[in-house]
């Protein structure tokens, strides 16, 4: 099969949202690349390493490239996706004076050369993220989550994923009930059952995503703990049917009200299905929404509060926050 790459340099504020445009139509992958320079801070505060050359990336500006099987690339993809990027500013983001380039590709070139780039990496206190292909010794409290993403998205190395682990390791207790929303390579779900979790439901709206995360569940022996469920958002709960037309929960294992909920995803995403997670949370769960960029913090927020959530925390790292949520307690409770 022919493969198509599809490269726009643009603001890096915009990088998620060009990335979400790319998957709508039809990418079997999606790489970012951010820039780095003498100046910009790297975080080392857990010990992480970088053997990634300094690139000739503009300050400011991201390198997001898609990878369109050669049955959906052609001029009217690229004009739609050039047309998207134009209509950003409505929806508070800037691609800034964007560019847009494409050539034919080998499979090879894309699935595979980035791997060189993915090393061990610390995420947490307790949380390390280790690429199947690379050898490493841990220590002995610490906790490894066995990772080959694919083409899915997640591999830890971007805040939003970082944000998430982080702020699941000091929220979550031992013994609780989790849903993923969005769980792309399956990352945040495995790492819910390496701090404790009893059980995790997994959901991506992606077949790739799932495919992959199912996978990955597998190479960390967590195929009996994790469930990975193609749905759109939570609507397989929802609706109270899977995609196969079978009860959602006799299907699954995680049946709603959950003590967590985490989803790490766009955020005109999350204000879409808020009163959905407040429903399926026990009274007292928590909710830890990522994958906001900062200029729709306050959106997010007022929609989290209209919903009924109280915000407990928010966790940021570079331009992203993470929200932590309560659902309160009954009166009763």
């Amino acid at each position: 099969m022919r493969w198509f790459e599809i490269t726009i340099v643009a603001n890096e504020q915009a990088q998620e949202m060009v990335a979400h445009y790319m998957h709508e139509l039809g990418a079997g992958g999606v790489s970012i690349e951010e820039s780095w320079s003498p100046d910009k801070p790297r975080d080392t505060s857990l010990g992480q390493w970088y053997d990634k050359p300094l690139n000739d990336i503009p300050a400011g500006l991201a390198v997001i490239a898609g990878y369109f099987p050669e049955d959906i690339y052609g001029d009217t993809l690229v004009a739609e996706l050039t047309e998207l990027l134009r209509g950003l500013p409505e929806f508070g983001y800037d691609a800034g004076d964007f560019t847009v380039q494409t050539r034919e590709v080998n499979e090879d070139d894309w699935a595979h050369a980035w791997k060189k780039y993915f090393k061990p990496l610390p995420v947490s206190e307790r949380l390390t993220i280790k690429p199947t292909w690379e050898d490493y010794t841990p220590r002995e409290d610490e906790l490894i989550i066995e990772l080959d993403p694919g083409m899915a998205f997640g591999t830890g190395t971007h805040p939003t994923t970082a944000l998430c682990l982080r702020t699941l390791e000091g929220a979550i207790k031992a013994g609780d009930t989790v849903i993923d929303v969005g769980t792309g390579s399956g990352i945040l779900a495995i790492g819910a059952m390496k701090l404790g979790a009893s059980r995790v439901l997994a959901l991506d709206l992606d077949p790739v995503a799932v495919s992959s995360a199912t996978e990955n569940v597998k190479l960390n022996g967590l195929q009996n703990d994790i469930e990975v469920r193609l749905s759109d958002l939570l609507g397989v709960l929802r609706d109270g049917e899977a995609a196969d037309g079978n009860p959602a929960a006799s299907a699954s294992r995680v049946v709603p009200p959950v003590d967590l909920v985490v989803a790490n995803i766009l955020a005109e995403i999350i204000l879409l299905f808020i009163a959905d997670v407040f429903d399926v949370l026990k009274p007292g769960g928590i909710y830890i929404a990522s994958g906001i960029y900062k200029n729709k913090e306050e959106d997010v927020e007022a929609g989290l509060l209209a919903a009924g959530f109280e915000i407990v925390d928010r966790v940021r790292q570079d331009d992203w926050i993470a929200f932590v949520c309560g659902k309160p307690k009954g009166e009763d409770e």
